[in-house]
């Protein structure tokens, strides 16, 4: 059994990002990962800051939720502002978010959603088409208008992960694969139980996404972390055009453009779950639909070939984040990002690791606090 000051479950970009900001500190940090390729690894590199139009649809009684985090998505933006700088770059590009509109009913409901929205400080706005082609002339002509949010960007998720662990292992933090299977608090600190091997720490934080909330049961939490698995494809090379993150106010998607000119598309199509051990895998009704759709929108995409396509692991809770210390175990840190997970991760990460050095958190995360799951 090895004695270190922190460990992290969870391998992800909230749980490395928790690990970098211990290991900066002083602190000597494990993180131990299940190895399932399937969360931040496989995330397309969205930086969500309105609401998702998707998300009101599916789980409707989760968007007050989601509402009230609002200011923490536009301030999430900002901590990957500051790790682009910190990295050396990641191909991040904050040209704002367009939610498309196809008709006056769905430019309705973004006016409407513009009004909450601005009410809690976002910088959103309403274009009609004569706006719209200004900005985004490639849009196919059934468009009516749509919602830019400024704050929203986009990234490269593979270049972003890898410098991210980069520095984790720099600063010291070591890496483990392993399941775990629980969580015991004991007077001296905390372990970690995978099968036949324990690690212990003083202090423990989940990032495990889905999985944080078997581990958190036996605390009396009953946590509803839920794996959504989802559907995505990359595009060859085309001539760089598309500037923002695009989504719909109606249908399921999401596109955007590296600075390599491939085109993303992905927003929500459903994989297949093969369970918690393996990664999900493609489904072809997604595949077709989800390339039709991108094509509608974005005309010139159909002239470019998919060159890969693959499926990963979406988490929800109850549509806010998860940070703090367990009320029946306080060595033990929840670190699960709420809706975009992705995009909310470095942040919630920090500052977990805020609260692991018994630092006052740098926002008040009140509202996210772990004891609202209290069985």
């Amino acid at each position: 059994m090895t004695a270190i000051d922190a460990l992290v479950v969870g391998g992800g970009v909230t749980g490395t990002a928790a690990a970098l900001a211990l290991a900066e500190r002083g602190a000597r940090v494990t993180i131990l990962d299940a190895g399932t390729n399937a969360g931040s690894n496989t995330n397309a590199g969205s930086l969500h800051v309105q609401m998702q139009s998707r998300f009101m649809r599916l789980y409707p009684d989760q968007v007050p939720n989601v509402e009230a985090a609002l200011p923490f998505y536009r301030e999430a933006t900002e901590e990957w502002v500051r790790l682009d700088r910190e990295l050396g770059g990641i191909d991040l590009l904050q040209n704002g978010g367009l939610m498309l509109a196809e008709s006056d009913d769905q430019l309705a409901f973004l006016e409407m959603k513009v009004a909450r929205e601005t009410a809690k400080g976002l910088a959103v706005e309403i274009l009609d088409r004569t706006a719209l082609n200004r900005v985004a002339p490639w849009l196919g002509p059934q468009i009516v208008g749509a919602e830019l949010c400024r704050e929203e960007g986009k990234l490269n998720p593979l270049l972003a992960n890898a410098k991210l662990g980069a520095r984790a292992a720099a600063a010291g933090v070591t890496r483990h694969t392993a399941r775990i299977d629980t969580l015991e608090q004991t007077s001296s600190g905390v372990t970690a139980i995978a099968g036949q091997e324990h690690y212990q720490a003083d202090q423990v934080i989940v990032a495990a996404a889905w999985g944080s909330g078997r581990l958190a049961m036996p605390f009396g939490l009953a946590i509803p972390s839920k794996s959504e698995p989802l559907h995505m494809n990359i595009t060859e090379s085309g001539a760089p055009q598309i500037s923002h993150l695009v989504q719909h106010a109606e249908r399921s998607i999401t596109l955007k453009q590296f600075g390599s000119g491939q085109i993303v598309i992905g927003g929500g199509w459903p994989a297949h779950d093969l369970g918690e051990t393996q990664p999900p895998t493609i489904a072809l009704n997604s595949l077709l639909g989800n390339v039709a759709l991108a094509a509608r929108i974005v005309p010139g995409i159909g002239k470019l070939r998919i060159i890969r396509t693959w499926a990963g692991m979406n988490t929800t809770t109850d549509g806010a984040s998860v940070i703090g210390r367990l009320p029946s175990a306080d060595r033990v840190i929840m670190a699960l990002p709420g809706d975009a997970g992705y995009t909310l991760g470095p942040l919630v990460g920090r500052i977990a690791a805020e609260m692991a050095l018994d630092m006052k958190p740098s926002m008040d995360v009140k509202l996210f606090a772990p004891d609202r799951f209290a069985a």
